[in-house]
């Protein structure tokens, strides 16, 4: 179930769960504001509460707008891309055969019929980079599951825009963004464990921070690393 309030010209999705206390998040890129309210609780409480946080709101707003994004990319040679938070120059090879990305030393050679299309080489780059990253995945998730004594039964990469990942609970399924490919391996790391403590503790609470605190301790520097980094272009 979720609503929308107006505090002045920030809008506020309030979405209501089955938990105990309220939490506030503001999500890059774009810093939307989101509350997860009990189901139970009044509107007017949950916008009182968000007044009395306005000030916070506006500061993680301000550092999300003054953080550097890169600029949309369009596929030309010797354009820079980046795979695991390290740049690459992008090689573009014209060949009358079946596309296909190699990766040498701080290149990614890109092998491409004459006359593709920008959306072409966008397509293929993309798909390439969701194997890379599916394929970095799956090995944390079997590092993860026994340290922490739950199961993943399905895992999804998508592309999101304003979160790092997601995890239902009642499936046991977790999903992660695409975008997570061009950052540090730890980030990756981090947001993999975040969505697995999830299968333990369905709420941001204080159980859950515990839990990251124990099966991770340095999470935090890994979030604030993660959250530092420059965001993609967005239209």
């Amino acid at each position: 179930m979720t609503t929308q309030i107006q505090l002045g010209n920030i809008a506020v999705d309030v979405v209501k769960k089955n938990i105990k206390n309220l939490h506030l998040s503001v999500h890059p890129p774009e810093g939307k504001v989101r509350i997860s309210a009990p189901l139970r609780m009044d509107i007017d409480t949950i916008r009182v509460f968000a007044l009395t946080k306005l000030s916070w709101i506006k500061k993680q707003q301000q550092k999300l707008q003054a953080q550097a994004r890169e600029m949309p990319p369009e596929y030309l040679d010797r354009e820079s891309h980046y795979l695991w938070g390290k740049r690459y120059l992008l090689e573009l090879v014209e060949k009358n055969s079946s596309p296909k990305i190699t990766l040498e030393h701080n290149k990614i050679r890109l092998q491409i019929r004459p006359a593709s299309t920008e959306k072409r080489k966008q397509d293929i780059i993309e798909a390439w980079y969701r194997e890379q990253l599916k394929q970095a995945i799956e090995p944390l998730i079997e590092k993860w599951e026994p340290l922490m004594g739950v199961k993943v039964e399905k895992f999804f990469v998508r592309k999101m825009k304003t979160k790092w990942g997601s995890c239902r609970p009642a499936t046991k399924s977790i999903r992660l963004n695409t975008d997570l490919v061009r950052k540090p391996p730890e980030c990756l790391e981090y947001v993999v464990v975040h969505e697995m403590v999830h299968l333990l503790e369905a709420s941001h609470n204080k159980r859950f921070i515990a839990l990251m605190d124990q099966f991770m301790p340095k999470w935090r520097f890994f979030k604030d690393e993660l959250n530092r980094l420059p965001l993609r272009y967005e239209d």
